[in-house]
This record gives C-alpha cells, structure tokens and sequence, in this order.
C-alpha cells in the first residue's frame, strides 16, 4: 500500500470508526467497536476497498495509533463524535498536562476553558513535543499547561486511551497556564 493510499484509508476509517459510521454503512456497538470483517465489506461497499492486510497496515502504522484491534473487531482509540462509551477506567494523570491549539482560539480559551466541540473528551498530551505536533495541524502552535494535579484534587476525572492520550470532560480555564 502507498503511503498516499494509507493516508487516504487512514482518514476513511477515522471518519467511520468517530463521526459517521454510516458513511460505510455499520453500525459501532456501545463502546464503539466493528466487527473486521463488517467495516471491510461496508468500506468496499462506499467504494474504499481495503483488504485486512492494508487494514492492519494502516493500524500498525499509524503515527498517533488512532485505532485499537480486539480479536475481530476495531474501534478508534478517542475523538468521537457519536455517542460511544470506550469504557476505560479512570486514571490519575501526572501533574502536568499539555493541550496544542493555535492562537486565534486563545480569546474563547481563555474565558471558556477548554471545552470538547463535538468531539466526548478533550484531548490532552502528556508531553510538551506531542501537544506541540497536535496544534501545528492548524497553524503555528501554542502549547497550554494544563494542572492536571489541581483539577484531580478538584475531583474532576481523567481517562487515558490506549495510544496514551489523556482525556476529560473538559478543563475550566483556572487549570490552564498560558505561554507569555
């Protein structure tokens, strides 16, 4: 498989397996997970044939390890947008936690927080260069400094998927250190 025809798969299944499942004709179970072989025949049925091979390819190749393979079946590790529970524990995270975003949404952060759009969570990073790489997807990063020791002792609860992204319901802006 060509890294243009990974990427191009890549991006189907992310749309498929956290936003629109419909788009390849399945449906995800409560905690989002597909049965293999019903994602491969709803995909070649939308016209993106994937074979299992380029399937596990694409997964174990991913950069972010954006999907999570359990015997037959599959499911994105966070970023939903539809209504899933993935089900994980929650964790203590370290103290210090880092979200990348850009400076036109400073202002909005500021007074709002960060909040999770249409995704379940907010993602967190648990290092500086991660959240850094997150926020260059939309421009010249910024980095925030998230108290993730505070907001625990606050009683506000943390999920850590399985390519060890943080996730929270949201993060009031008290939590947050701004880079000067």
């Amino acid at each position: 498989m060509s890294r243009r025809q990974a990427i191009h798969a890549s991006k189907f299944l992310s749309l498929v397996l956290r936003h629109r499942p419909d788009a390849a004709g399945v449906t995800l179970d409560a905690e989002g997970w597909v049965g293999i072989d019903e994602l491969l025949a709803g995909c070649a049925a939308r016209g993106v044939a994937i074979t299992r091979a380029e399937l596990l390819e694409v997964v174990r190749d991913s950069d972010k390890q954006r999907f999570a393979i359990d015997g037959e079946r599959i499911r994105a590790n966070q970023g939903h947008s539809v209504e899933i529970d993935l089900a994980l524990p929650p964790s203590v995270p370290p103290a210090r936690l880092f979200h990348g975003t850009v400076a036109r949404f400073l202002a909005s952060i500021v007074r709002e927080g960060l909040l999770p759009g249409a995704r379940r969570h907010v993602h967190l990073s648990p290092d500086v260069e991660t959240a850094r790489r997150v926020g260059m997807r939309r421009g010249e990063p910024v980095v925030l400094t998230v108290d993730a020791g505070a907001m625990t002792a606050a009683g506000l609860i943390f999920y850590r998927s399985e390519n060890g992204v943080w996730l929270t319901d949201r993060v009031p802006p008290q939590f947050l250190t701004f880079p000067e």
